[in-house]
């Protein structure tokens, strides 16, 4: 009880300076928002959402709009047939200038473009996924360092709890001292173990620090110092996940998984785009010009030319050397596709029976350290009411002091790898979205 109650005014004290604490919810959307790393990658998504057009695929025509202007200074010399009569002129100067709209348009070609299109919709999906895996893995680590933080912090208050121990052991020892009822030996120890009491506290004190700048880095928070408070005093287990549900939800809604599906995908799009040039290709092409000619010495000063030219061109690739090769490497990259799909597959139901082992195994653990904790508190009690009497020497004391503390660090990583596991176990079946339920 006098620990609980040691605890209970250590909260107390923070709680009342803290700011509005923060939830694991609002951790992980403040990160959403603010990490860099986030925003690239939805800047990247954004990219390939640009990309997915009609006209980057090639539905569209293209018009070209060009103007030129050429001018060239001579020297002639011309002779005529009949009389042989020489004519020499220098610096003539004659210009020419011209000026069009060209419009080129691909009306078929044996279903490239539809292939390609469809190649960029798919690849549009794919930045999508990626997106989704990015934020996946944000949110599974924010997660993890979030309870990091909270596992830290309850370090930090059994060690604050040691530590009032040792100052109360010392106390006892420094009055008894003084009536003879301990040696100078016993007195030495007693402050030994409550200066390495305060050095374990100082250095955990660090640890809380470590992750707290980690959670402000995650978050993208633009001060590194700024203080957290989390609303969450322990680590909370979900004890309720089946395995079954999870294997259902990993071959429904894993990312990874999602991905290998736009990789076959994309590998039969790039069959087609190889088996279209066995089509006949159509295009269509047309324009308007205009061209002036300015002639210095000839009979006729100037020449302008304008109109309009259409035309159409209908073809088709006899043989290029590389379709047979591009269509059988086409069609070993889809079977590599599907074999690296059914690997992920067998590479996640390993994953997820090792990580489901681990689960159930740190329940088991954690259930038996319960259980040690209860055991340690009755011990200690015992002990310091035998030291109280002088029944019980500074050095044993020291080791039902200990002993507690051991089975609370034991407890508390148990609890924290309990949370690992879950965590990792709603990531790799794409349900890691709850924490922001």
């Amino acid at each position: 009880m006098k620990r609980i109650l040691i605890v209970a005014c250590f909260i107390g004290s923070n709680t009342l300076s803290a700011q509005q604490p923060y939830s694991l919810k609002s951790c992980i959307e403040i990160g959403l928002e603010q990490n860099y790393d986030i925003r690239m990658v939805r800047n990247e998504e954004q990219i390939s959402k640009n990309n997915a057009t009609i006209a980057n695929a090639g539905y569209l025509p293209t018009l070209d709009l060009s103007a030129g202007y050429s001018g060239s200074l001579n020297d002639t010399e011309t002779t005529t047939r009949e009389t042989g009569e020489k004519n020499k002129t220098t610096g003539v100067f004659d210009q020419t200038l011209n000026a069009g709209i060209n419009l080129n348009w691909t009306l078929f070609d044996g279903f490239r473009i539809q292939a390609n299109y469809q190649r960029l919709k798919e690849l549009e999906k794919q930045g999508e996924t990626m997106t989704r895996i990015a934020i996946e893995d944000f949110i599974a680590e924010l997660s993890s360092e979030y309870y990091n933080y909270i596992r830290q912090q309850i370090r930090l208050k059994n060690f604050l709890y040691a530590m009032s121990l040792s100052k109360e052991r010392l106390r006892i020892v420094e009055e008894r001292y003084l009536v003879g009822n301990f040696s100078r030996m016993d007195l030495q120890q007693a402050r030994v173990d409550f200066n390495a009491d305060r050095a374990q506290h100082m250095k955990q004190q660090e640890s809380v620090e470590t992750s707290r700048i980690r959670l402000n880095e995650l978050m993208a928070n633009s001060d590194m110092n700024l203080p957290i408070h989390v609303s969450d005093s322990i680590i909370e287990l979900n004890t309720l996940l089946s395995y079954e549900q999870l294997w259902q939800s990993t071959l429904e809604n894993n990312t990874s998984l999602l991905n290998s599906e736009h990789s076959k995908v994309l590998a039969d799009l790039e069959l087609k785009t190889v088996k279209s040039r066995n089509y006949p290709y159509l295009k269509l092409n047309s324009g308007y010009s205009y061209t002036m000619n300015k002639y210095d010495i000839a009979a006729t000063s100037q020449r302008h030319n304008k109109g309009l030219n259409v035309g159409v061109t209908l073809g088709i690739n006899l043989f290029d050397g590389n379709r047979k090769r591009e269509s059988r490497n086409a069609r070993i990259a889809i079977e590599n596709a599907r074999l690296r799909q059914e690997e992920l597959k067998q590479a996640l139901q390993a994953d997820l029976s090792t990580l489901w082992q681990a689960y159930q195994n740190n329940l088991s653990m954690l259930k038996l350290e319960r259980e040690n904790l209860t055991a340690a508190i009755e011990n200690h009690e015992i002990a310091s009411e035998r030291y109280m009497l002088g029944n019980l020497s500074g050095i044993e004391m020291r080791e039902a002091q200990k002993s507690l503390l051991d089975a609370e660090e034991r407890i508390l990583a148990a609890e924290y790898d309990t949370k690992i596991c879950e965590i990792s176990l709603l990531q790799l079946s794409g349900r890691i979205f709850e924490y922001l339920k």
